[in-house]
């Protein structure tokens, strides 16, 4: 990946003042944004995250690379994007339409026809790899942002034009509200900020000096839970602009080494992490209630909780040794370890549907387990090289990974 470019001012000021869809908006600062966020969702009825959550040539063309890469005995995907030519990190699917968005090292992202592969919008203007895209959760909005910190927003319904863009130094994260037309984006430097699209009011949750590396917005609405660099992990309330939960790095109930990975259970009770050491800890409202030792001086690379299908609360975890564990809530134990007789390192997790957990791994393929036995179910191939993320439609039983062999797949799962 490339060097970071040197961070910008986070206050490009609106010289118009004015907010209208139709003209591009810059950010301002504002002491009391957000009044109308609940009457929004409301509006919206909508109260679930659905991440819940080619055409031309692609490919890595570094030797070094190349030698790396899986060659699978097929390929399972029913379309393959490749226009990107270098690894992609992230991607998003539109909730009603046959589209995709991907963006990826190459400083570029596309809105792509899920069906045919074909480029429907190139987005140009990012100066570095851009590590998140999304569709609002109402396909209104197409956002992309890049590790430097510059975010360009578009309206899907206009012709994707361009209604926002802001430059926040360094960027970790970009995630949008899944009720209502709020993007949030965890800094380098620590601070979260909150933005209303188009208008561009802001709040910013204040940093200590920490990287916010991964943020999780809780099933109300109205919170963010977000994991440090230094083990530390902060509960924040977004209208109070201050944290209901506030906890320091600890050896005992907490984390002591960066959290990577986070999940939120379906009643907004319980928070599950996972940090760079190998520990998980369950976080209530009211603070830590519980650990698990997911494997030994293991990354753990993806946690989830919660699984809809399951009659009992499981979470699952995935390290960058390959360990994939179901564990009891209830119980703070492991209740079954995932079966994998060609083990490789766990990138990504997701629930799918019948009791199953779907799994991306560093070496391309896709495993999906049956989350009751354990046992594995199938393997989707076709990716050469690490997968980066993983994106599925429950209603459709689609799945999209990206990679850094350089593509996009959509696969149809059984």
């Amino acid at each position: 990946m490339k060097d970071n470019t040197p961070p910008h001012s986070p206050y490009e000021l609106n010289q118009d003042g004015e907010d209208d869809d139709d003209e591009l908006i810059y950010v301002g600062d504002a002491d009391e944004v957000l009044d109308q966020w609940e009457a929004e969702m409301n509006a919206a009825g909508s109260d679930d995250d659905d991440d819940e959550d080619g055409e031309g040539a692609g490919g890595i063309a570094d030797d070094e690379d190349d030698e790396l890469e899986n060659v699978p005995e097929r390929d399972d995907a029913a379309v393959t994007f490749t226009l990107h030519g270098a690894p992609v990190f992230s991607a998003s699917l539109h909730p009603t339409e046959d589209l995709a968005v991907s963006g990826g090292e190459d400083d570029r992202a596309f809105v792509w026809n899920t069906t045919t592969g074909e480029r429907v919008f190139e987005v140009t203007g990012h100066s570095d790899s851009v590590i998140a895209s999304e569709f609002s959760y109402d396909g209104v909005y197409v956002a992309t942002g890049d590790i430097a910190g510059q975010i360009q927003v578009f309206k899907v319904t206009q012709e994707y034009k361009k209604v926002w863009e802001f430059t926040m130094g360094d960027m970790c994260w970009m995630k949008w509200h899944f009720g209502a037309h709020v993007l949030l984006a965890g800094a380098d430097s620590g601070e979260i900020y909150v933005w209303r699209i188009p208008s561009g009011d802001c709040k910013v949750l204040q940093g200590f000096g920490e990287k916010c590396e991964v943020g999780k917005i809780t099933l109300d609405g109205k919170k963010i839970a977000a994991g440090y660099g230094n083990g530390a992990f902060k509960l924040w309330d977004i209208k109070n602009n201050a944290p209901t939960v506030d906890l320091a790095p600890n050896e005992t109930t907490g984390h002591t080494s960066n959290i990577t990975c986070m999940a939120v259970d379906r009643d907004g009770q319980l928070i599950i992490t996972g940090s760079e050491n190998g520990k998980v800890v369950l976080i209530a409202p009211s603070g830590p209630v519980g650990t698990l030792q997911a494997a030994s001086e293991a990354s753990v690379e993806a946690v989830l909780i919660d699984s809809p299908d399951f009659e009992v609360k499981v979470a699952a975890t995935g390290t960058v040794n390959g360990q994939v564990t179901i564990w009891d809530v209830g119980r703070q134990t492991a209740r079954v370890e995932c079966e994998d007789s060609n083990r490789t390192g766990v990138t990504k997790l997701l629930w799918g549907k019948d009791c199953t957990l779907i799994a991306g791994t560093l070496s391309g393929n896709i495993r999906v387990w049956d989350v009751r036995s354990g046992a594995l179910k199938y393997e989707l191939l076709g990716h050469r090289n690490t997968i980066q993320d993983l994106v599925y439609n429950k209603q459709k039983n689609v799945l999209l990974s990206t990679s850094e062999d350089g593509t996009v797949k959509i696969f149809n799962l059984p």
